[in-house]
Order: C-alpha cells, then structure tokens, then sequence
C-alpha cells in the first residue's frame, strides 16, 4: 500500500513520519514513477492501519466554510498479486480524496490558506479536459497538466474501472457548489473506458 497527497502541487509521502515530499519520474515508455514508501500489507486490519497512520499526516484546516477542510488531494495505493503455476497477475486500486473546489467569498482564505485555494482549484480545473478529450477519443490527453491527472492516469485508461462519488451539502446556500460538483460527476460518468487488455503472465 502507499499513500500520497498533492498539497500545493508537491506530491508528499504520507507514510513518511514528515511527511517528505517526493518526485515523480516518466520513464522512456510513459509509465510514471514515485520515489515515495511503498508498506507491505497482507491483512485488512494492516491496511487499515496504514491508512490510519497517514490520514493524521494529511494537511487539514479550518476556513469559514468548512471546520476540518482537507487542503490537498489524497491518492491512497493498493496493489494486488495473484500468482498461480501458470501465470502472475498484478493490479492495483486506487481511492482519491479530491479536495472540494472554493469560493474565496465563502472561505475567507487568506495568506497560505489562499495559495492553497488556488493550488486546488487549478488542478481540479485540469481534471476536464482530459474527461473531455477521454470522452470525444481525441489523440492525445492533457494528463500532464497537474501532478493529479498525471496520477490518475491509470485509473483513466486501458483496462481500468472507475466510480466517481460525489458529496453534496444539502443546505440552499451551498446550491451552486452542490450544482457544480453534481455537473462534474455528470461530465465523468459519460467517459467510456476501452479496455485493451493488458495482462502480466
């Protein structure tokens, strides 16, 4: 298992004790690499624990909309082997926590509490282009764009199944960030996956 968060557009290794930030790396072929922790885990309760562990390095803070506002996207790593006589198969799920997008008149955010507001909106912002290129089949797809994306590109192409949950605060003065965040769980659901059946024997 591992666990990383995008503060800011720094990937940070939450299974870190500091939290360290690490680099992400594209080999010739353009698969991506992090030099971050990857924990081994054979039981449920070790992953969960792991997670535990690395949801209390998260960076959190309080602003005028939300008490505990997650201030970073959080990308938590599972990998999977199944090996019989025959053959070996490897897989992997990944579980995003998108920090929600703000509007600076509700959030009162100011000073670092501001950059980071800018930080997550921009690379939520990036997320569309590549749901719109995804969905029209264009030739290329802007996954470089945001450290996020480029995280996420695994679980965008090839054989990949992916569910998108989106929360919504059912107060009347939270409509238009509900009605936005509902628009974009639309805009995800119309992408079509092609699976291309890539398997490791």
């Amino acid at each position: 298992v591992e666990m990383l968060e995008i503060y800011n557009e720094k990937l940070r290794d939450l299974m870190t004790k500091n939290a360290a930030e690490v680099q992400m790396k594209i080999n010739s072929s353009g698969d991506i690499g992090v030099n971050n922790i990857v924990l081994e885990a054979k039981t449920v309760e070790e992953v969960l624990h792991a997670l535990e562990t690395a949801k209390s390095r998260r960076c959190v803070s309080a602003t005028k909309s939300n008490a505990e506002s997650s201030r970073s996207h959080l990308v938590f790593t599972i990998h999977f082997t199944v090996k019989t006589p025959k053959f070996t198969r490897s897989s992997k799920l990944n579980i995003c926590d998108l920090a929600g997008s703000e509007r600076l008149n509700k959030s009162g955010s100011t000073g670092v509490r501001l950059e980071e507001t800018k930080k997550i909106n921009s690379s939520l912002s990036c997320l569309s282009p590549v749901f719109e290129a995804l969905q029209s089949g264009a030739p290329h797809f802007p996954f470089r764009d945001s450290k996020l994306t480029h995280l996420l590109k695994d679980s965008l192409t090839g054989d990949s199944k992916t569910l998108s949950i989106i929360c919504c605060n059912p107060l009347s003065e939270n409509f238009n960030e509900s009605l936005c965040s509902i628009k974009f769980g639309s805009k995800c659901s119309r992408v079509e996956l092609k699976a291309q059946n890539q398997f490791s024997a």
